[in-house]
């Protein structure tokens, strides 16, 4: 991680961390770097999700992409896939989207995507903050050299035609619930899939500035899974903030995390014959079940450190076209450029209608291994706390314990002051037990 970005661009407590003196600078460095063999005027679009803070800060970024003489095109309200597909169909030099995806409002973040819709390497991020700590070395317009401000007023539908392109199914015998966390997907779902046939049912998709992400969405699903068994669904979807990921609910209320999602899509696919070298990129956090599942079902898989990007570059580099994270980031590199939650749930609606199974049956295709998530607040350098000699010892000891049953993971996250402790293996209580005492060794560190 850099200065200013890390794994899923710059984030932070708006106009504290991420105020708008950044902003116009992260506007200016951007511009700067993604537009240098650019001959002609630059164009960036700017998308962003509802949070209350997301005027002020598309207003920074505007005023320093116009500084360096960037044109601008806002789409408003749209997901942050939304912003990866259009950057390309608009012939954008770069998108930009704003949002802390699942983190609570009082969070923002800047997400930029290169010409051709992916997430900017490490290498360009690092240039761009570059410029932001020199901003002497940026040549700032004046006169007609300037850029301007214009609204795209078709964004969003523009997205929705693609997402429908992608599917060729009938729903028409389905009852599916969505939970839109009052986010992104609040601007776009209810037109997307009321196209697919389904009796829709929707929740938190009223968003006020205020309460995206605030007990609903696919960070707080026990409400979905309520919903879905009180008006008898079929199948229950929710979205985070930013709808770039997507967990589902069975007819039972059940959770289908990403692990069983990813697991669904790649047999489906296999069972098509397009499957591209029958394999599935995983991440590190992956359940076992799902290399038993794959093991099983004659598919390989590629695994990643966390992190949908990088999930992205294994894809890309070895030309594979289903991946994901158990989070519900799931990436159909033949349909789009990054995580899309709403064409994870298309596509989830297509396999359903078409399989004639309950959702429980689909989710059933993988056995899931008790697992145990701590999340530790470090206010200090999360990466000297996983260096600290006394902590290493104490994982190493419950790994001896463990052995071949089970498996440990202690990793910062990218996104939040966070260090998560994760353990996985046969028994509950066994891994309950080690990782407190794992946590409780990094907590005595701290």
């Amino acid at each position: 991680m850099g200065k200013y970005f890390g794994t899923d661009g710059a984030r932070g407590v708006a106009n504290e961390d991420l105020g708008c003196e950044l902003a116009m600078a992260i506007g200016r460095a951007a511009a700067t770097v993604l537009t240098e063999h650019t001959h002609k005027k630059a164009k960036i679009i700017i998308g962003k999700d509802t949070r209350i803070s997301g005027d002020m800060l598309e207003g920074a970024l505007c005023a320093g992409l116009c500084s360096v003489g960037a044109d601008v095109h806002l789409l408003g309200v749209v997901p942050t896939p939304a912003v990866a597909y259009l950057v390309s169909l608009y012939g954008a030099d770069a998108g930009i989207m704003i949002s802390a995806s699942h983190n609570p409002v009082q969070f923002n973040g800047i997400k930029i995507f290169d010409s051709h819709g992916f997430k900017l390497p490490d290498a360009i991020e690092e240039e761009i903050e570059h410029h932001i700590d020199h901003p002497e070395e940026i040549a700032l317009k004046t006169g007609t050299q300037l850029g301007q401000v214009h609204r795209a007023e078709t964004a969003a539908e523009d997205y929705i035609a693609h997402i429908l392109d992608t599917v060729n199914c009938d729903a028409s015998g389905l009852k599916v619930a969505f939970d839109c966390a009052n986010g992104s997907a609040s601007a776009t779902a209810r037109q997307l899939f009321g196209r697919l046939g389904a009796t829709c049912l929707f929740m938190a998709d009223s968003p006020d500035g205020t309460n995206i992400n605030d007990q609903c969405g696919s960070t707080h699903i026990q409400g979905l899974c309520d919903f879905v068994v009180e008006n008898g669904c079929d199948l229950g979807l929710a979205f985070d903030g930013d709808a770039d990921r997507c967990l589902a609910v069975d007819e039972n209320g059940q959770l289908i995390d990403g692990d069983k999602m990813i697991a669904i899509f790649a047999a489906h696919l296999k069972e098509c014959g397009a499957l591209k070298r029958d394999t599935a990129v995983i991440t590190v956090m992956t359940n076992m079940g799902f290399f038993e599942f794959a093991k099983n079902s004659g598919i390989a898989t590629a695994v990643t450190t966390v992190g949908d990007r990088y999930v992205l570059e294994e894809m890309r580099d070895k030309g594979y076209n289903i991946g994901g994270e158990q989070s519900g980031h799931i990436i159909f590199l033949d349909h789009a450029t990054t995580g899309d939650g709403q064409l994870s749930g298309a596509q989830l609606i297509q396999v359903l209608a078409s399989s004639g199974k309950k959702a429980s049956q689909l989710a059933s295709i993988m056995n899931v291994y008790p697992q145990v998530l701590k999340n530790l607040t470090v206010p200090n350098d999360k990466k000297t706390v996983l260096q600290d000699s006394a902590v290493l010892a104490e994982i190493a000891r419950h790994e001896v314990a463990l052995g071949d049953s089970g498996r440990i993971l202690v990793r910062a996250s990218g996104t939040e002051p966070l260090v998560r402790v994760m353990l996985e293996g046969k028994d509950q209580a066994q891994i309950e037990g080690i990782a407190q005492q794992i946590a409780d060794k990094i907590e005595e560190r701290l």
